[in-house]
């Protein structure tokens, strides 16, 4: 069943405003300096705010959805947030007059689901505690680890884009969505062995964690081989994990819209639980194996909430590296003298500042020009990335007011 006549209504409607909004000069300025600072030659630090609380966010039912249809819902979800991100926060966010609608396809899956225990603070909130079991306990567990098969869906597929054409008819382009999957290998891991688990046996057992990296690695390229194949992989990307992708170097020479290829697009990857490892242990358990996925990829944005500021000196040897997290958790000047100019300085300042219950706009802006400073004495392209928004404390404003900040300071 389709979407009914109000359906269609109300989101041909915010499909006008987003069409407004991606319509006014300032979006292909803020694409231009996206290339300028993804090819490290920034001409001003750039800002987002993502991973967003969107269910504390809503002001006087700007976020409150109207339609029925779940087709309809996920769209009116997607247009109004971009309207109210224009609105309230629009930092350094480009608004495209485009309507994404994800391609269908199953069979993305590693055969092992995750037995945890979870704690609930606010049922709301799909940011909660959790508690993991240990399934790769020996050997004989590896077999529990598949290789995807990935199924395309052509007739889910064109069904939805025939349907969304309609809908948007003269007002947004529709631009089917492939996948670009992060390599976060230890993200998993964790949840299947649990965090303390994984850790303890890189040093009592490493041969079975080599083991369980070794066939989970090959999972992932077979996955990514099958992307391909099925041209599963998403050819246009505005973001990489929270920045703004834009940039001048890519699609490969040869690309064809029809058949994504890796090469034409950035990645990116992390091991977060190997914040408390050495580099050189970092060196033989993650990065030995996660290369063989970047060296496939047009461009790399390495890193999230671990800290790497001891360990530049192998990180800089990934291949196709262009962005570098710098978590809250970073020695900045220790990780921006080892950058220099050679990659982004993806600051993630720490989301704790707003996510306390008080609401402190001295140290926001002291935080920022701290990190702004920081990299002006170092030469580091730069990039401020508020995100791992877990709460606000349903006040809203404090983000408006942390794009304003950090704007008048990016820009000054």
């Amino acid at each position: 069943m389709k979407p009914g006549r109000q359906d269609i209504h109300i989101l041909r409607e915010l499909g006008k405003h987003v069409a407004e909004i991606a319509a006014l000069p300032e979006q292909q300025e803020t694409i231009a300096l996206w290339k300028a600072l993804n090819s490290c030659r920034p001409v001003r630090p750039m800002v987002m705010i993502d991973q967003i609380p969107w269910h504390e966010m809503d002001v006087d039912g700007e976020l409150t959805l109207q339609t029925e249809h779940d087709f309809s819902r996920s769209i009116e979800a997607d247009l109004r947030r971009r309207i109210y991100r224009w609105k309230h926060m629009p930092v350094d966010w480009v608004i495209e007059p485009v309507v994404t609608i994800p391609k269908v396809f199953s069979g993305l899956d590693f055969g092992i689901r995750t037995i945890e225990e979870l704690a609930v603070m606010d049922p709301d909130n799909n940011i909660v505690s959790h508690q993991y079991a240990d399934q790769l306990e020996n050997e004989k567990d590896l077999c529990k680890i598949k290789f995807p098969e990935i199924v395309r869906d052509e007739n889910a597929t064109r069904q939805n884009e025939e349907t969304a054409a309609e809908i948007f008819e003269g007002i947004l382009e529709v631009r089917m969505q492939g996948i670009v999957p992060a390599f976060a290998l230890w993200d998993r891991i964790v949840e299947w062995r649990t965090p303390e688990k994984s850790l303890m046996e890189l040093v009592i057992n490493p041969d079975h964690m080599h083991r369980i990296m070794a066939r989970l690695t090959r999972a992932y390229l077979v996955m990514l081989d099958q992307l391909e194949a099925h041209n599963l992989l998403d050819s246009f990307q505005p973001t990489i994990h929270c920045t703004g992708a834009f940039n001048d170097e890519l699609p490969a020479p040869g690309f064809d819209p029809e058949k994504s290829r890796a090469i034409d697009l950035w990645t990116c990857g992390m091991a977060q639980i190997f914040s408390s490892v050495s580099p050189e242990m970092h060196q033989e358990f993650e990065l030995e194996y996660a290369n063989k996925w970047y060296e496939r990829f047009g461009l790399v944005y390495y890193g999230c909430c671990e800290p790497l500021h001891k360990k530049i000196h192998i990180v800089r040897h990934i291949p196709n590296l262009r962005k570098i997290s710098m978590s809250p958790w970073v020695d900045q000047d220790e990780g921006a003298e080892q950058i220099g100019g050679d990659f982004v300085f993806s600051r993630k300042p720490n989301p704790a500042y707003v996510a306390s219950e008080g609401w402190d706009t001295d140290i926001v802006t002291r935080d920022l020009r701290e990190t702004v400073d920081c990299c002006k004495k170092f030469g580091c392209p730069l990039e401020l990335i508020l995100k791992d928004i877990s709460t606000v404390c349903y006040k809203p404003q404090r983000l408006w007011e942390w794009a304003d900040i950090a704007m008048n300071i990016a820009c000054g």
